[in-house]
């Protein structure tokens, strides 16, 4: 167990978390903003060990919804805590108290949020989350390699919708429900799903992945004040590589169903002058080509990073723009047969079996 006890440490573990969220995740600001406000409001930011789990149920706090800079609530905000709110029906649902949460990925904000929750409620977050990166859908969550559902649900919208679901058909079911009614709200739906039992989350939780959020954002933090290259650090740190560097030369994307989907060229610099990388998003950097070949194939990671080894968020992501392209392998439970089902090549439309990002970037 321990505690973020500081400014310094909420933004290693923000920004490592936003490196890990792959150009999704959710906005690294509003992410810092709400453990910094935890912290002044003197609340405990308690991190703590699956072994050290307290009495009661786990639940996992995130947000559903489109990352397009374009989205806006479509009505009236009537309900200024749809987080809070969510956490509440759910303890009612349950009939009994909620001992700690699980972040559902790691990101920017998708992170911070249920460490912030927690600490609102008086509890902590578990030293892990159910992706060990972020991913676009609710597919792409350990339980179901695990076939631990993720009902009861409470979705709750800023516009005033509360739904409750008691069960769902399969996941593809909850996917377009959550989905539509977040496209109902504009921007987003606040979820607060999965309960699970000390037995459960000890099979589903990826393990240490706060911890390495938090060693990820010293890297960079530390680099930049020993003058080492973030960029070589942050690599470093994930045991991953580096693949590309260069300038946005184009980035189209769109709003479609929830989600920002798009692709970026890049043109290369120095070492890759003369190449190009190409990546394509639902969200989050989901596969890249380089020189027309792939390079990275999901469910490994991508990520681009500014100079300073900082990532660059999908909604921050412009023309013109210097990047460098970082990759890592994802966690073996998503390279199991069912892992791949769920988050591989072939469950986003591309014709193409898996192979790991090791492999690749070796040929």
């Amino acid at each position: 167990m321990y505690k973020i006890s500081s400014i310094e440490m909420a933004e290693d573990l923000v920004q490592g978390a936003a490196v890990l969220g792959t150009g999704g995740g959710g906005d690294p600001n509003e992410g810092l903003k709400l453990l910094k406000d935890a912290l002044e409001a003197g609340k405990t930011l308690e991190i703590i060990g699956l072994d050290e789990l307290p009495e009661g149920i786990v639940v996992t706090p995130y947000y559903i919804g489109t990352i397009a800079p374009t989205a806006k609530t479509r009505k009236p905000i009537k309900i200024t805590d749809p987080m809070a709110t969510a956490f509440e029906s759910m303890e009612k649902i349950l009939g009994e108290k909620i001992g700690a949460v699980v972040a559902c990925e790691i990101g920017g904000l998708n992170t911070p949020i249920a460490l912030a929750i927690g600490a609102k409620m008086g509890i902590p977050m578990v030293d892990g989350d159910l992706m060990g990166r972020a991913g676009p859908e609710l597919h792409q969550c350990t339980v179901h390699i695990f076939d631990v559902p993720m009902y009861p649900s409470v979705l709750v919208t800023e516009t005033g919708n509360v739904v409750i679901i008691e069960r769902y058909a399969d996941i593809d079911d909850y996917e377009s429900m959550a989905r539509y009614v977040s496209t109902l709200a504009g921007r987003f739906v606040a979820a607060v799903d999965t309960p699970l039992t000390r037995e459960a989350a000890n099979k589903v939780i990826i393990k240490g992945t706060i911890t390495k959020c938090i060693e990820i954002g010293r890297a960079i933090r530390e680099a930049e004040a020993g003058r080492e290259n973030p960029v070589d650090m942050v690599v470093k740190a994930l045991n991953g590589w580096k693949i590309f560097e260069g300038v946005v030369e184009r980035y189209t994307w769109r709003d479609e169903r929830g989600f920002l989907i798009g692709d970026a060229i890049v043109r290369g610099e120095g070492e890759w002058s003369g190449h190009e990388l190409k990546s394509w998003m639902m969200n989050e950097h989901i596969m890249a080509w380089r020189d027309e070949k792939p390079i990275v194939m999901p469910p490994d990671l991508i990520a681009f990073l500014r100079d300073d080894g900082r990532a660059i968020t999908n909604t921050q992501l412009k023309e013109s723009m210097k990047v460098h392209v970082i990759a890592a392998k994802a966690p073996e439970v998503w390279r199991t047969p069912r892992g791949l089902e769920l988050f591989g090549p072939r469950h986003f439309g591309f014709d193409i079996d898996y192979v790991p990002v090791e492999e690749l970037v070796s040929l």
